[in-house]
């Protein structure tokens, strides 16, 4: 053992050094196979140039910051008025930012608000490139995305909304939609007495002129700085879509209460809060009595994303398995050669390939 100072303890070997920058899209021989095959064969630069930068070491290091140094919630400013906004590390911004970019947000939208034909794939292979290395930001992408298919059932707002969500700045700052270059859109649906059986809901929606009053509250209500939120509540003709705006149209501050955060287990870097309504401005999104039905509309297309978002998990983690066991030496071999080691790895690639093939056929169908 070479000591570089009186007080070494011990030399550091056998361990796998940094996995350095990688190639997401051009290293994934299933994922380039799999894009061609349903598709998405011209999007292959771009899908490149994406996988090359968010496989920057640089990111891996970013996204450890981002889930390290958590969301605050501020509920007051320091005169004791009511703030209700969240501040984030410099590193979760740097994801926004670059998803945003890229369009993970909004490229499957045309204009009008129809679908790009073949778009979905290139998409959420974004989506999946983008999840091997940080998860959080990617749920006010998600929700934006799929914010377009709920707002067609009100012409009007997708109108209003649209230019905005399909803009290609991110753009963090508290202000009103309309000062913006450009949004991002939340949801909120589950409340204390009812998760999936949103029927159960209690948030009262009261008519004041063209618009509602929301009276009640969320328990889960994720990405809170979003813009705008789509949001359940029961109006007289039964449970209904809202657009609740982070503010209202004279410019001042919506009464949406955010209460606290969760104290989650993972996905940290995105703030899930519980909000209150305080009579908050809000804009019906569809028919009365028909929120489910309007509402699914974006709830189906979060769920494309949680196939690709998970899968992007399995291949993220599959990589740093493979880097480290080809690194590291047990009983005078590479981990990675011991017969075992390459039955788990062998059984965890070929998960990840089906469930590969899987997703962008699912994406396809869209």
């Amino acid at each position: 053992m070479t000591a570089t100072s009186p007080f070494a303890t011990h030399e550091v070997f056998n361990q796998s050094p940094p996995l350095g920058d990688v190639d997401l899209y051009s290293s994934d021989a299933a994922l380039t196979g799999a894009t061609a095959a349903f598709g998405a064969g011209k999007s292959a630069p771009s899908l490149r140039e994406f996988g090359t930068a968010f496989g920057r070491a640089e990111m891996t290091e970013l996204a450890r910051l981002a889930n390290e140094y958590t969301p605050k919630l501020r509920s007051h400013d320091r005169q004791g008025h009511r703030a209700d906004v969240v501040e984030f590390h410099p590193a979760y911004h740097r994801f926004m930012e670059a998803s945003i970019k890229a369009g993970v947000h909004s490229s499957v939208w045309a204009a009008d608000g129809s679908l790009v034909p073949g778009e979905q794939v290139a998409r959420s292979t974004r989506h999946y490139l983008a999840s091997q290395v940080e998860q959080g930001h990617l749920c006010p992408v998600t929700m934006t995305h799929a914010a377009a298919g709920a707002l067609g059932t009100e012409p009007s707002l997708l109108r209003e909304w649209l230019p905005l969500i399909r803009s290609r700045e991110y753009d963090p700052r508290f202000l009103p939609a309309g000062e913006k270059r450009g949004v991002t859109f939340g949801m909120g649906m589950t409340e204390k007495q009812g998760g999936t059986d949103v029927r159960q809901n209690t948030t009262q929606a009261t008519p004041d002129g063209d618009a509602y009053r929301l009276v009640g509250h969320k328990w889960f209500f994720s990405a809170p700085m979003c813009d705008a939120f789509l949001v359940l509540a029961q109006a007289k003709g039964g449970l209904t879509c809202f657009l609740v705006p982070r503010f209202r149209p004279d410019g001042s501050s919506n009464a949406l209460r955010l209460m606290r955060l969760k104290d989650k287990l993972g996905n940290r870097s995105n703030a899930s809060s519980e909000v209150e309504f305080e009579g908050a401005y809000a804009q019906r999104c569809g028919p009365e009595g028909e929120g489910v039905k309007t509402i699914i509309g974006m709830v189906q297309l979060t769920r494309l994303d949680c196939v690709t978002g998970s899968l992007g998990i399995m291949q993220g983690a599959l990589r740093h398995a493979v880097h480290h066991t080809r690194h590291r030496t047990v009983f005078q071999r590479k981990l990675v050669d011991q017969p075992l080691m390459r039955m788990v790895l062998g059984d965890l690639a070929l998960e990840r390939e089906g469930a590969l093939a899987l997703a962008l056929r699912l994406a396809s169908s869209f």
